[in-house]
């Protein structure tokens, strides 16, 4: 089985493969989320714990939280399924998916570093990898430079700088996401008087309905009882005649 070690906190990983049947015992019937200590790993990761985040079997089905099995398993799949996606609006399939239990045809496992030990492991915990990308959001740009809603964000945003093909040195750097400008806001403002003269035109325009069909049906009940006194008085004369 092929343990694949990663470390959060500098961004490295790690993969070692274990062939003792004794060493892997101390991973059977455990549950991804669940902890163990890297003492069973040997005394290189001494003091170290690490937490299963998954893995997957010899045929490539990955492990999921939630299915208390350690085989695969056939479930009807449907939107928002985990490991599926929909091909057609309201299609469900039932799919091939393995248990969050390790067992025993696990060919890969995902550990986690949460708590380091004493000593540094070469190629895991013994140097940071610097981040390259860095966040794009104005929110996370904030958070990370510990930055107030006053600071200019613009100026804190991670870039890097390279040559091209062409040999020139350039300069590049992330759009910034969900930045509040002079634009943005007078956009806004547009947006809102827009809806908010939306509402008022809807309402005399509503009005003026209401006014038009209350005029239709006063000429309607007009013309009715002009109508039926017209009757009226030729009922009168007619009669009049006949005596």
């Amino acid at each position: 089985m092929k343990i694949n070690i990663a470390c959060p906190a500098t961004a490295q990983q790690k993969l070692i493969e274990i062939f003792d049947e004794k060493i892997l015992q101390n991973f059977y019937d455990k549950r991804i989320g669940q902890e163990i200590i890297g003492d069973v790993l040997g005394e290189e990761f001494a003091g170290y714990s690490f937490r299963i985040s998954g893995g997957n079997d010899k045929q490539g089905f990955c492990m999921q939280q939630g299915i208390l099995t350690n085989n695969r398993v056939r479930l009807l799949m449907k939107k928002g399924s985990p490991g599926y996606r929909v091909r057609r609006k309201g299609e469900r399939k039932r799919k091939s998916i393995r248990g969050c239990i390790v067992g025993a045809d696990i060919a890969v496992l995902n550990l986690v570093v949460s708590s380091m030990g004493p000593a540094p492991v070469p190629g895991l915990t013994d140097e940071p990898v610097p981040r390259r990308l860095g966040p794009k959001r104005a929110n996370n740009i904030r958070k990370l430079f510990n930055l107030d809603k006053n600071d200019d964000v613009r100026k804190y945003v991670i870039a890097r700088e390279f040559t091209n093909k062409k040999g020139i040195q350039q300069r590049k750097a992330p759009k910034i996401q969900r930045l509040v400008t002079p634009l943005m806001l007078q956009r806004k403002r547009a947006r809102k008087a827009e809806k908010l003269n939306s509402v008022l035109r809807n309402k005399e325009e509503a009005a003026e309905y209401k006014k038009l069909v209350a005029q239709r049906l006063a000429e309607q009940k007009e013309a009715r009882r002009s109508l039926l006194s017209q009757r009226r008085s030729t009922r009168k004369s007619l009669k009049a005649a006949a005596e």
